[in-house]
């Protein structure tokens, strides 16, 4: 029995330090090491190949239309204003009578000129008659040679006064058609003038002001880095602006049915603005241009030679600048900076930082990890923008 018992005891030992053994290889033997995870297939990214092109460069500008002439009407002679013949702010043809001033005093005048120079036309005819006496007598040695010398002198003052009192004549009619304002130009009045009964003085008495809109001048600004930018598209100091088309928008969206042309620039920058005054003239029929409306100046015809266009969707933004991402010849996309300096529909034109033949990525960029492989295929544009109107904007 005791045999028996200590037998028991020795194999329940041996099963509980069976079990402790087991238990302790348990909690410590090493974690079993994961399977290797597969290597992600390198993103694929949609791109274009790079060319250069003469691209039509459009240009817009804010600008205010000003009058072709502004005359302002002032009387030549003094005196009362009888009568306006016209409604304040009424358009006028050249030659329409616009105001009359009292004619009486100028009337007189002429008259008084008018006798002057017939009592000057009997004085001339004396003289001569004298002259042609005197002078048979001398040639007679009947009168002295002193009375042919006063006899032609009296003729010849004749022949003086008769210029004189001609030109008197002359300054009366002019001063009696000054009288009578008629419009040098075609265009629409001032809205003030002064009332009836008004006492003008002659170049002082500002009576209405005329400006002839048809033509009309537009004028708007560039800055003087435009001005570069054209000089270097043109390779010349001068821009060549003879060529170019304007066109005018309002501000509304409506577009000015007549095309325009430049018609002079500013020589020099004004130094508050920075800017260079350029003026375009336009054919304004029917007056829709008036003065110191502002319109939107569309300039077309320029055109910058071996442009390289980016798309818009490929030009991403960082902390130097703008950046597009260029896949390699190992098919590994780097991120490169550019410079853009205008903006198309279709995208931006780029000045350094690429060259024709250069792959972007333009459709994918969120998916490229710069210095990462990338799968390339060519980009193709989605069917709704292949459909849409040319040079419809986003």
């Amino acid at each position: 029995m005791v045999v028996r018992a200590w037998v028991g005891r020795i194999v329940a030992a041996c099963v509980i330090a069976a079990l402790l053994g087991a238990g302790a290889y348990w909690w410590t033997r090493p974690a079993p090491r994961p399977a290797a995870a597969a290597a992600p297939p390198p993103p694929e990214v949609g791109f274009v190949t790079l060319t250069a092109a003469d691209v039509p460069l459009p240009l817009q500008f804010s600008g205010r239309v000003a009058g072709f002439r502004s005359v302002e009407i002032r009387s030549q002679v003094s005196g009362t204003l009888l009568k306006r013949e016209f409604n304040e702010g009424a358009i006028v043809k050249v030659g329409d009578v616009l105001f009359r001033i009292d004619p009486r005093t100028y009337e007189a005048a002429l008259s008084r000129a008018t006798a002057q120079a017939a009592q000057a036309r009997a004085t001339l005819t004396q003289t001569e008659e004298n002259y042609k006496r005197v002078e048979g007598l001398v040639a007679q040695k009947v009168s002295p040679q002193k009375s042919l010398e006063d006899a032609i002198a009296a003729r010849d003052q004749a022949r003086a006064s008769i210029q004189s009192t001609e030109a008197d004549v002359l300054t009366a009619k002019l001063n009696l058609e000054f009288t009578v304002i008629k419009a040098p130009v075609t265009g629409p009045t001032s809205i003030l003038s002064p009332p009836e009964g008004t006492l003008v003085q002659a170049q002082q008495t500002l009576l209405t002001t005329i400006t002839q809109l048809d033509p009309a001048y537009v004028n708007f600004t560039f800055t003087d880095s435009e001005l570069r930018a054209l000089q270097e598209i043109n390779n010349s100091p001068e821009p060549l602006l003879d060529d170019v088309k304007v066109q005018l928008q309002f501000g509304d969206g409506a577009v000015y049915p007549q095309l325009g042309a430049v018609d002079t620039r500013s020589r020099t920058v004004d130094p508050r603005t920075g800017t260079i005054l350029i003026r375009a003239v336009f054919p304004n029929h029917e007056g829709a241009l008036l003065p110191g409306q502002f319109v939107r100046v569309n300039m077309t015809g320029i055109t910058m030679p071996n442009a390289i266009v980016v798309p818009k969707a490929a030009i991403s933004q960082g902390p130097l600048g703008a950046f597009v991402y260029v896949i390699e010849p190992d098919n590994v996309a780097r991120a490169r900076q550019v410079r853009l300096t205008r903006e198309l529909d279709d995208g931006w034109i780029a000045r350094k930082g690429l060259s024709a033949g250069d792959r972007i990525v333009v459709d994918g960029v969120i998916r490229v990890r710069p210095g990462n492989v990338v799968r390339p295929v060519p980009y193709v544009p989605p069917a709704n923008a292949q459909a849409a109107p040319a040079g419809a904007k986003p």
